[in-house]
């Protein structure tokens, strides 16, 4: 299968980062996990990628972070979703549904 194309990669990070943390708290390498996971693996996101968007996620007021100290004694970077990422996530949702069903509909034609 071929890999998911760059743009839909970018286009789908901010509602896919929001869906993550509406699950809770996490760190980096771990939202990346959960991407892999979620995706089967079609979604192969760096680190080179995902930390600059957390960044701007944090700037936007969409996501807050705090540092915390692991079990292991490793400090890690921990991300949730604030307020305003709440309602922005139901925003992209609603858009990704309605992009979604648009989609179906017209594949749906073309097989008929």
């Amino acid at each position: 299968m071929e890999p998911v194309s760059k743009e839909l990669v970018a286009a789908s990070s901010r509602p896919m980062v929001l869906s993550i943390l509406a699950g809770g708290e996490s760190y980096g390498y771990e939202i990346l996990q959960k991407v892999a996971l979620l995706s089967n693996g079609q979604l192969a996101w760096s680190e080179g990628m995902l930390y600059p968007m957390l960044h701007r996620l944090e700037q936007d007021g969409l996501i807050a972070a705090r540092w915390r100290t692991a079990q292991s004694g490793r400090r890690r970077k921990y991300y949730r979703l604030t307020g305003k990422g709440k309602r922005q996530l139901a925003q992209d949702r609603a858009s990704w549904l309605a992009v979604h069903d648009a989609l179906t509909q017209t594949w749906g034609l073309n097989h008929a």
